[in-house]
């Protein structure tokens, strides 16, 4: 399960957008996400005339490994960790780790 998903709301740890919130907008691979606002980089692109596209350099949010962002719990305003519980009903959910509480997607 994982433990980060897309739509959810995160917080960066490190790197130069530390502090900054985002949502969780795609996740590339196992290890990777996508969230919007946050990694922005530069691009340089051709002109493509087949297609339509004009070139320039455009701005390109780039994928950001999922050990960078925390979790943002909105009852404490903080960054939090992700734990499972096993609801009675045999359900496997998300919770968080300071409260217990149920995370809601």
């Amino acid at each position: 399960m994982n433990k980060i998903r897309k739509g959810d709301q995160v917080i960066v740890l490190t790197g130069r957008d530390k502090g900054k919130r985002g949502t969780v907008t795609l996740r590339v691979d196992e290890d990777h996400v996508v969230v919007d606002g946050i990694n922005m980089v530069k691009k340089h692109v051709k002109p493509n005339p087949m297609k339509g596209t004009t070139g320039g350099v455009i701005d390109k949010t780039m994928p950001i490994h999922q050990s960078n962002v925390a979790i943002f719990n909105a009852a404490t305003g903080k960054a939090d960790r992700v734990g499972a519980k096993i609801l009675a009903d045999g359900k496997k959910v998300r919770v968080y780790k300071s409260s217990g509480e149920e995370i809601k997607a």
